[in-house]
């Protein structure tokens, strides 16, 4: 194994970032682990250097990178400050590879993830979406705007920094903070077998195992290059297939109620993956520039996270366990007693 390739990994500890880590450890990068903390994942060998950053304190990151980084993994930016950041350290670094999202692009009429909550704002992308279809224009005031903020300062560094852009889909696996399969597995771990879903159940958002992310980070590493790849998962499951298949991980049998249109005001039958229209993103760019093959399907990989999420729980409520999908989502998600109501009223028809 060449041991000289030098791997900097920003946000190592976070769920892209420790299978990033060990992707490119198995590839035989020499890998510097760098986090807000500094921990390190139980799984990594005693090579594997850790460094403590608060990448937003004035020069912290430019003063803490060595000279011999070869590829810079930032898993952790956000916004046109941190592009900067990295762009500043062209000379020092060979190449970079930066965690992006597919909520940066818009429709036909500009409508997009910003502007799904309104009414008429539901987005109808091309399926599948490629890299090239338009986006929201770059700035400061939402997590979109952001991004492509982020991304168009990056690549405007052309050649004297090769970046690739991964824009990724709904992220699942082990270490989530916003898992979406919590939706699912809750519901069966507290008893319940009956469920309500929107839109007749037919939702598609596109989903990315880390696993996947963390093998497109590490062909993209090997070709360093400026351009915007989509970093998803090779099947687009509904969500009444994805709910299928965590009842048969779980060993059940759930009555699914189909609603033919949106949820109510009321929110039942909304979930994570809910939305009018389907959301696949295009993976053929990253077939054909970095040989790109998918390592796990999603249903290949539900077993693990569905065992992760289950002992997450174990012995605390879901918002301590998860406080930051309770920051996006709110009581609405596991609001059983308006769920019951809905539930009684249809049978009683």
């Amino acid at each position: 194994m060449n041991t000289n390739r030098h791997a900097w990994v920003l946000g190592a500890t976070g769920q892209i970032g420790r299978t990033a880590v060990t992707a490119l450890l198995a590839d035989g990068w020499r890998v510097t682990a760098v986090s807000l903390r500094g921990g390190r994942d139980a799984t990594w060998p005693d090579d594997v250097r850790t460094v403590a950053l608060d990448r937003d304190a004035d020069g912290a990151l430019a003063a803490a990178l060595g000279d011999d980084c070869d590829v810079l993994v930032d898993m952790v930016g956000f916004h046109g400050v941190h592009a900067r950041q990295l762009t500043a350290l062209t000379g020092r670094i060979g190449a970079a590879v930066v965690v992006s999202s597919g909520a940066v692009y818009t429709d036909g009429e500009g409508r997009g993830f910003d502007t799904a909550g309104r009414p008429g704002g539901d987005p109808r992308y091309p399926v599948p979406i490629p890299e090239v279809w338009t986006t929201v224009e770059p700035g400061d005031s939402t997590y979109a705007t952001r991004k492509v903020l982020l991304e168009r300062e990056l690549l405007s560094a052309g050649k004297e920094l090769p970046v690739t852009v991964l824009r990724a889909g709904a992220v699942h696996g082990p270490g989530c903070r916003t898992p979406r399969e919590l939706y699912f597995v809750k519901r069966i771990l507290d008893g319940r077998r009956r469920r309500v879903l929107a839109y007749g159940g037919k939702s598609v958002f596109h989903p990315a195992h880390t696993s996947n992310v963390a093998e497109l980070i590490r062909l993209a590493a090997l070709r360093p290059g400026s351009r915007i790849l989509n970093a998803a998962d090779p099947g687009t499951p509904t969500v009444a297939e994805i709910g299928e298949l965590i009842d048969a991980v779980l060993g059940v049998e759930t009555e699914t109620l189909l609603l033919p249109g949106p949820p109510g005001e009321d929110h039942v039958g909304d979930t994570p993956w809910t939305i009018r229209h389907p959301v696949v993103y295009d993976m053929t760019a990253a077939e054909r520039e970095l040989g790109y093959r998918p390592v796990t399907t999603y249903a290949d990989a539900l077993p693990e996270s569905v065992q992760w999420l289950s002992s997450r729980l174990s012995g605390r409520g879901w918002t301590d366990a998860f406080p930051k999908l309770f920051q996006q989502y709110g009581p609405a998600l596991f609001d059983y007693a308006t769920e019951d109501a809905l539930l009684e009223r249809h049978h009683a028809r």
